[in-house]
């Protein structure tokens, strides 16, 4: 007898989860379309412009077609979904993995700073991968690896424009010893190596730097600032015209994010700051 009584609380329960789950799987447009088809039904049988059954059949078609409707909408996004996992395996893998993680971190923790850093960090990875989809890889200022990276593979030239600040001290710290070694490396190799410096200052530090590397084979030229407008005051380096690197500077003058690209427009725009500057530029021949 309870289990009898209790049944009909069960299955009202049962019918409103399953009322709930259909209204959060159904897409909008159909929603809108089957409650229109009801309306409409209604609508017919009570002004009787319709006989019950013609009214009925009429809300029966439209809720039909809004249902079809939301199948082939439902279908052609699972269709998308695997079209966009049919690429690495390793992104097959994560992608998944990825989502149930951050639905599981913020379904878990909702409303709590928790759940605010996973949105957070997502949007952050969505900015990030915009930017790879673009050609182009950001980092802080203390990660060079794309500099160094892309001068050991570099093969055939390497164009460089450096803003020498008053001191050198970029040059004699680790990462200025480590560029430079890979700068020996690719002369040994073959690789023509073209770099201009601008500066406000020439010091005797600056002319023991370029008498350095105009022995080691680096073609250098000079350039003061003020003969060039602010725009070409910048930090780049372009290997074998395929891919560039530009410094991001602070107010104090300090590089604070490293930018590789591989993008045609970035590349261009490297190549006319650099050809801007190497028409201005004085070389000892």
């Amino acid at each position: 007898m309870v289990q009898l009584l209790r049944r009909p609380g069960a299955g009202r329960r049962a019918h409103a989860v399953g009322v709930a789950r259909l209204m959060a799987h159904t897409d909008p447009v159909a929603l809108i379309g089957v409650a229109l088809s009801i309306s409409l039904s209604v609508t017919l049988d009570l002004t009787g412009a319709a006989t019950g059954v013609e009214s009925l059949l009429a809300g029966l078609m439209g809720i039909t077609i809004s249902l079809l409707v939301d199948s082939i909408a439902r279908a052609e996004r699972r269709f998308q979904l695997r079209a966009l996992l049919a690429g690495p395996h390793w992104l097959v893998r994560a992608v998944p993995e990825l989502a149930t993680a951050a639905t599981e971190a913020v379904g878990r923790h909702p409303g709590t700073r928790v759940a605010e850093e996973t949105q957070r960090r997502f949007e952050r990875f969505h900015a990030d991968l915009g930017q790879l989809r673009q050609g182009r890889i950001i980092r802080p200022g203390e990660d060079y690896q794309d500099m160094l990276g892309a001068t050991r593979d570099c093969v055939r030239q390497l164009e460089a424009l450096t803003n020498v600040l008053p001191r050198l001290a970029w040059w004699r710290g680790d990462i200025g010893r480590r560029y430079w070694a890979e700068n020996l490396a690719a002369l040994a190799r073959g690789v023509e190596i073209t770099r201009i410096f601008t500066y406000t200052e020439f010091s005797d530090e600056l002319a023991e730097l370029v008498a350095t590397q105009r022995r080691a084979g680096v073609r250098v030229g000079l350039l003061s600032t003020v003969a060039v407008p602010a725009d070409l005051h910048v930090n780049l380096i372009r290997w074998d015209g395929t891919a560039c690197w530009t410094a991001g500077m602070s107010a104090h003058g300090e590089i604070n994010e490293n930018r590789f690209s591989v993008n045609a427009a970035d590349l261009a725009r490297a190549d006319e700051t650099f050809q801007a500057c190497l028409s201005r530029a004085a070389f000892d021949t």
